[in-house]
C-alpha cells in the first residue's frame, strides 16, 4: 500500500507541473501525452485492486506487489523529471538542439511503463487468488483469471480489443503513440518561426542563422540537400569555449555551446564521413543510440564539425574503475538485465535502419548514473556505422580497456580477417553484432574480460574461438541468463537470434525478476520454462511481426509469452498426473480391487478436484466393473499453484479397509494356503510384496510421488512444487 501510495504522490506532482503546460515551449504534446498515459495506469491499478484485493489484507497478502510498485514508481519518477526539464525555460536555443529530434518520451518513459505494467497487474492477481476468506468466491476469481489466459486472446488484435485498456494500449492511444512527436517538431518550427519574425524577440545574428538550420532540419524530406552549415553558427557563438580534448590521437572535444555541453568530432580533410552518412547520422534518434545533433563545415580550411550528446563513461571504463579482485560483478541482477534491455533495444533500431555496428564492445556502450536512482544507468551505442568513416567518430575516452579486440568479433569475422584482403565485410552484418552482444553480456554478469585467463593469445585465439570455444561461467551465474548467452554467441550465425527476440526475451526475464526478487541469491533463481524456447514458438506463430520494433506491441508480447509459459507448464504438470493416474489403473486391474469395495474413491476424488481447474463434466472418474477410468479433456488445465496448495494435504498413504479374513481376489474366508502360496511365504521378499499389494493398496498421489516422477522425466520441478 505504501508503494502505491507513493506512485500517487509522484502523480500529483506531475498534474501540478502540467499546470503550466502552456508555458512549455519545446515537446509539449509529449509531456500531456505522458502525464495521460500515467493517469491511466493509475487509475487502472486502482480498479484491479478494488476488485481484487482487501485493504485489511494490506499487511499479509499484498506482499506479491511490493517490487512491481517499486518498479512503476521508478518509472513514475523519471517521467516527471523528464516533464520538469522540458518545463524549464532556461537556455532555450539549447534545449532546442537536444530535443528537436527527440523521441524519448515514446522510446524511454512509454516503454518502460508498459513493460512494467504487466508485472503489477500479474502482481495484483496473484494477490487475489488468495485474498478473501469465502472459498466460494476465491475459486470464482480463479475461474475468471483462468479465463483471461485462454489462447484465443493469443492474437494482437484480438487482445488489444479486449485487453488494450487494461494493458494500456487501447487504439486511441496507440494513434497517439505514433504521431505526437511529429506534433511537438511542427510546434518547434512554428515557434522558431515567430521568434524570427517578431519585433519584441530580439535575435543576433547568430541565433537567426540557427534558427534558420532548426527549422530546414526539421521540415527536412528525404529529398533535402544536406548542406552543412557554416562552421562559424559554432565557433562564432558568443558561449562557445572547448574544455578539453576527449582521447588520444582523435580530434573530439568537449565543448561548452548555448548552454548545454557536448562533443565535437572535429574532422580534416577528406578523412570525414560523406554527406549521405551525415544526413543518416542527424536523422537518427532513439534514447539508446548516441545523438549528433547537427554538423558544420568551413569549406576554405576544408574542415567539418559534428555536435553530439556527452557522456564521459564507457562500459570498460566503469568495469575498470570500479572492480577489484573482492568484487567482480558491479551490478546487481536487475541493473544488468536492464543495461542489456537498453543496448539490445538500441541495436535494434539500428538495425531496423539497416546500420549495423560492426565492432561491437564494452568501449562502445556509454554509461550515465540516473539521478535519481543510484545504481541504474542510461545506457546508449556509440561507434556505429556502416563504413570506416563513421566508426572512426566513435567516442574514445581515456584508460580506455586495452584487451585483443579478437575477443569481440564472431567467428565468421575472424574467418575473413584471416584471409589476404585483411578485413571483414561480414561484422557489418545482424548477427555480429548478437555475437558481439553475447560476449558483453558475459562481461556484465561475471565481471571478467572474456578469456581472460590468458590461455588464448595471437593466432591461437583466432583458431579456437572459430573451434567454438567460449569463456567459462566460472561464476555462479543464473542458468537461464547463462543459456541465453550461449545462444547469442552460436558458432552458426542462423542459430543466434535477431535484436528483436533478444529484447522480447529480456523483457520477459526482467518481469520475472522483479516479481521474484531473487533476495541475494540470483542463481536459485530460475523462470518455469525457458524463455528462449518461448521467443522459438512465438516467432513460429507471428513470423510476420517479428522485426517489429513499435512500443504498443511490447504488452502484447509479454502477454502471448505468458500463454506460452501457462501452456508448458499445465502440459508437463498434466503428463506427470495423467501417468500416475495410469499408474491407478494399471494396479486396480491386476487386483481387481474395485469389484465391490469403493472405500478409497473419496480419495481419488479429491485429488481429481485439485489436478484440474474447473470441475465439471469433462473429467469424470467412474467405476464401472473391475477398473479406474480416467477420462480427461483436453482443455483441462492445471496450474502449479494448485499442486502447490494440495501437496501438502494429500496423506502419504490411504489403506484400503477388508473385512477381516477375506481375501481380496476370491472374496472368501481363507483357509488352508494353497502351494503357490506356501511359496511365496518362504520367500521374504516376495511375500511383503505381495502383503502390500493385497492389505495396504496406496493411492500414489503425494507430493514426494509427483517430485520424483517429474524429475525423472523432465515434467515438473521442485521449484513448480514448492
Amino acid at each position: 500500500m505504501d508503494q502505491f501510495r507513493q506512485v500517487g504522490e509522484v502523480l500529483g506532482s506531475m498534474k501540478a507541473l502540467m499546470v503550466l503546460q502552456d508555458d512549455i515551449q519545446i515537446n509539449r504534446r509529449q509531456c500531456c501525452l505522458l502525464l495521460h498515459i500515467f493517469t491511466t495506469a493509475f487509475e487502472e491499478i486502482a480498479s484491479e485492486i478494488k476488485e481484487n484485493l482487501r485493504l485489511e489484507e494490506r499487511h499479509t497478502k499484498w506482499k506479491p506487489l511490493e517490487q512491481p510498485m517499486r518498479e512503476l514508481h521508478r518509472v513514475f519518477k523519471e517521467g516527471e523529471n523528464y516533464i520538469k526539464h522540458c518545463l524549464d525555460v532556461k537556455d532555450f536555443w539549447g534545449k532546442a538542439i537536444t530535443l528537436h529530434n527527440s523521441k524519448d518520451c515514446v522510446e524511454f518513459h512509454v516503454h518502460n511503463l508498459l513493460c512494467s505494467f504487466p508485472a503489477v497487474i500479474e502482481a495484483i492477481e496473484t494477490a487475489g487468488e488468495i485474498s478473501g476468506l469465502d472459498p466460494d468466491e476465491m475459486q470464482k476469481k480463479g475461474v475468471m483469471l483462468r479465463r483471461k489466459y485462454d489462447n484465443e486472446w493469443n492474437d494482437p488484435k484480438l487482445f488489444q480489443l479486449r485487453y488494450g485498456k487494461q494493458y494500456l494500449v487501447p487504439k486511441e492511444l496507440c494513434k497517439r503513440l505514433d504521431t505526437v512527436w511529429r506534433e511537438d517538431s511542427w510546434l518547434l518550427c512554428e515557434a522558431l518561426k515567430e521568434k524570427k519574425s517578431s519585433e519584441s524577440a530580439v535575435l543576433t545574428k547568430n541565433e537567426q542563422r540557427l534558427a534558420d538550420l532548426l527549422i530546414r532540419k526539421i521540415s527536412a524530406s528525404e529529398t533535402y540537400d544536406w548542406t552543412l552549415f557554416p562552421s562559424s553558427i559554432l565557433t562564432g557563438a558568443k558561449d562557445y569555449a572547448v574544455r578539453r580534448r576527449l582521447g588520444v590521437g582523435r580530434e573530439i572535444k568537449e565543448i561548452q555551446w548555448l548552454g548545454e555541453s557536448f562533443v565535437m568530432h572535429h574532422l580534416f580533410g577528406e578523412a570525414g564521413p560523406s554527406k549521405g552518412e551525415i544526413s543518416t547520422l542527424l536523422s537518427l534518434s532513439h534514447p539508446n543510440v548516441l545523438h549528433y545533433f547537427c554538423a558544420f563545415c568551413d569549406e576554405e580550411k576544408n574542415e567539418s564539425f559534428l555536435v553530439a550528446e556527452l557522456i564521459n563513461k564507457s562500459l570498460a571504463c566503469h568495469i575498470k574503475e570500479n572492480s577489484n579482485p573482492k568484487r567482480r560483478v558491479l551490478f546487481s541482477l536487475l541493473v544488468v538485465v536492464d543495461i542489456m534491455i537498453q543496448i539490445a533495444r538500441g541495436l535494434e533500431y539500428l538495425h531496423s535502419q539497416k546500420i549495423y555496428h560492426g565492432d561491437l564492445n564494452p568501449t562502445k556502450i556509454l554509461l550515465k548514473p540516473r539521478t535519481i536512482w543510484e545504481g541504474y544507468y542510461y545506457v546508449k551505442v556509440a561507434g556505429y556505422g556502416s563504413s570506416g568513416a563513421l566508426d572512426r567518430n566513435s567516442h574514445s575516452f581515456p584508460n580506455q580497456d586495452s584487451t585483443n579486440p579478437l575477443i569481440w568479433y564472431a567467428p565468421e569475422v575472424l574467418t575473413e580477417m584471416e584471409k589476404p584482403e585483411g578485413d571483414s565485410k561480414s561484422k557489418y552484418s545482424e548477427k555480429a553484432d548478437v555475437y558481439s552482444f553475447g560476449m558483453i553480456c558475459f562481461q556484465l554478469l561475471t565481471g571478467k574480460i572474456p578469456f581472460e585467463e590468458g590461455h588464448l593469445e595471437g593466432d591461437k585465439m583466432s583458431r579456437n574461438i572459430r573451434a567454438g570455444e567460449r569463456p567459462l561461467f566460472s561464476f555462479p551465474s543464473p542458468r537461464y541468463l547463462v543459456n541465453f548467452t550461449r545462444r547469442c554467441w552460436q558458432t552458426e550465425p542462423s542459430l543466434r537470434p535477431s535484436f528483436s527476440s533478444i529484447c522480447r526475451i529480456l523483457r520477459y526475464i526482467k518481469k520475472f525478476l522483479v516479481m521474484n526478487p531473487d533476495n541475494g541469491h540470483p542463481e536459485l533463481q530460475s523462470p518455469p520454462v525457458d524463455c528462449c524456447d518461448i521467443e522459438a514458438g512465438f516467432q513460429r506463430k507471428f513470423s510476420a511481426s517479428g522485426n517489429s520494433i513499435a512500443v504498443t506491441q511490447t504488452p502484447f508480447h509479454m502477454f502471448a509469452y505468458k500463454l506460452a509459459e501457462l501452456d508448458k507448464t499445465r502440459l508437463s504438470t498434466k503428463v506427470g498426473i495423467s501417468e500416475t493416474a495410469s499408474e491407478v489403473e494399471t494396479t486396480c486391474k491386476d487386483e481387481n480391487l474395485l469389484a465391490e469395495d469403493n472405500s478409497f474413491l473419496p480419495s481419488v476424488r479429491y485429488a481429481r478436484s485439485v489436478f484440474t481447474d474447473i470441475p465439471d463434466e469433462k473429467n469424470q472418474m467412474t467405476n464401472k466393473g473391475t477398473a479406474l477410468k480416467v477420462r480427461r479433456s483436453p482443455e483441462d488445465q492445471v496450474r502449479p499453484s494448485d499442486v502447490r496448495s494440495i501437496c501438502s494435504e494429500i496423506p502419504e498413504k490411504r489403506p484400503l479397509s477388508f473385512k477381516k479374513g477375506t481375501d481380496v481376489k476370491t472374496r472368501k474366508t481363507s483357509g488352508t494356503p494353497k502351494p503357490q502360496d506356501r511359496a511365496r511365504s518362504s520367500n521374504p521378499e516376495r511375500r511383503n510384496v505381495k502383503v502390500n499389494r493385497r492389505r495396504e493398496f496406496v493411492v500414489p498421489m503425494t507430493s514426494s510421488r509427483i517430485v520424483s516422477r517429474g524429475r525423472t522425466r523432465g515434467h515438473v520441478s521442485d521449484s513448480e512444487i514448492r
